[in-house]
């Protein structure tokens, strides 16, 4: 697995019930996955000569995030590695012109866009879609509401092309809320879907994952999932793919981003669903049967625990655990800085107002934001 984060640290979790053998290739010996996964191999994954001495032996190559250059993929496919996703997949995650104008070949619901050049065909572009605001993007590395701007005038659009690579322009969507779609696609086509969730974002981050997507109309919700599956299909995506999307304020679902990788909306699956998104996701990249996506209660909530000004979030183990028995709590052992996920936490149960309480009372409890 290509990264070294919590999402190859939970995915290595998941396959250690299989047997099955990690080798990580990480920027460091501190990342998450590297702390706990036993062959850990440190380099740097831009840098070709890396990958494919990293590549060696290996029976196939996943990924934690969506960064490695598509032509050194393309290079691995070319030694016979067998890359998942591949290239041709993968890169519709990693820009986001590339994506747009796919999904639009396809007909999948999108905000209207285009690439800009500059400040005033930003300007242009508003006017064509009915003023400022704006949603302006770098098309590559943008991640955690990074690379994302909201412009209001010309003049406010100057910094997203400091950075000298093409911007995407989008109209600013009027809507309820952000929901996400997650499926796992095998390479021989099976696929599975989870129930659609809504994804709480503060800050361009994501704070809450409700899980499914409370009062969602049942039309919708499956709309959601089969244009998941219909995306992951066209594109060839192979491992779990999560499609995050806008429900509008008139009843539609458009596509706001794409991730093909374990995905924070999936966390949920660890401790909610019959089979996680981390272990369908090893299934997946294997090309073994795929499991059984159905959610074990009928509410699971996710609280990402985000770092503050309390240092030692494992003092507070002892209140959570007490306070609540069946609270799930999933560290990344990570230095904890303000602002930076560092864990999550998971609840589940029958009550939706009960099971969202216990979750927002351990993550900011763990985080200090609050000490009863």
């Amino acid at each position: 697995m290509v990264g070294g984060g919590q999402l190859a640290r939970m995915t290595h979790e998941a396959g250690i019930p299989l047997g099955i053998k990690f080798k990580l290739l990480s920027d460091t010996p501190q990342d998450s996955a590297a702390q706990v996964v036993n062959e850990v191999v440190v380099g740097d994954y831009r840098d070709l000569d890396t990958l494919r001495a990293f590549a060696r032996g290996c029976d196939v190559i996943t990924f934690d995030h969506e960064h490695v250059p598509t032509e050194h993929l393309r290079a691995l496919e070319a030694d016979g590695i067998p890359v998942r996703p591949g290239p041709d997949a993968l890169v519709h995650a990693q820009d986001k012109g590339v994506m747009r104008a796919k999904l639009d070949a396809i007909g999948a619901p999108c905000p209207r866009h285009r690439i800009v050049t500059d400040p005033a065909d930003a300007a242009a572009f508003a006017a064509e879609v009915g003023g400022f605001p704006v949603v302006l993007k770098t098309v590559r590395g943008g991640y955690d509401g990074k690379g994302v701007w909201v412009v209001r005038s010309e003049a406010d659009a100057a910094e997203p092309f400091r950075a000298g690579v093409p911007v995407l322009a989008e109209e600013k969507v009027d809507f309820v809320r952000e929901l996400a779609a997650g499926i796992v696609r095998s390479p021989h086509g099976q696929a599975v879907a989870y129930p659609v969730v809504e994804s709480i974002q503060v800050d361009g981050v994501c704070d809450t994952v409700i899980a499914p997507a409370p009062e969602l109309d049942e039309r919708l919700a499956g709309e959601a999932q089969q244009l998941a599956l219909r995306i992951a299909a066209e594109l060839g995506v192979v491992g779990h793919l999560a499609v995050e999307l806008f429900e509008t304020r008139d009843g539609r679902i458009l596509v706001n981003e794409l991730a093909m990788r374990p995905h924070n909306s999936g966390h949920w699956t660890q401790d909610g669903a019959i089979t996680s998104q981390f272990a369908n996701h090893v299934r997946a990249v294997l090309d073994l049967p795929l499991g059984d996506p159905r959610p074990r209660a009928p509410w699971t909530v996710m609280c990402n625990v985000l770092g503050g000004d309390y240092p030692d979030m494992y003092q507070g183990y002892l209140h959570c655990m007490a306070r609540d028995p069946q609270l799930k709590i999933h560290m990344y052992g990570k230095d904890v800085k303000p602002g930076r996920k560092v864990g999550h936490v998971n609840t589940y149960g029958d009550d939706l107002a009960d099971v969202r309480e216990r979750a927002r009372h351990a993550a900011d409890y763990l985080r200090g934001t609050i000490t009863e």
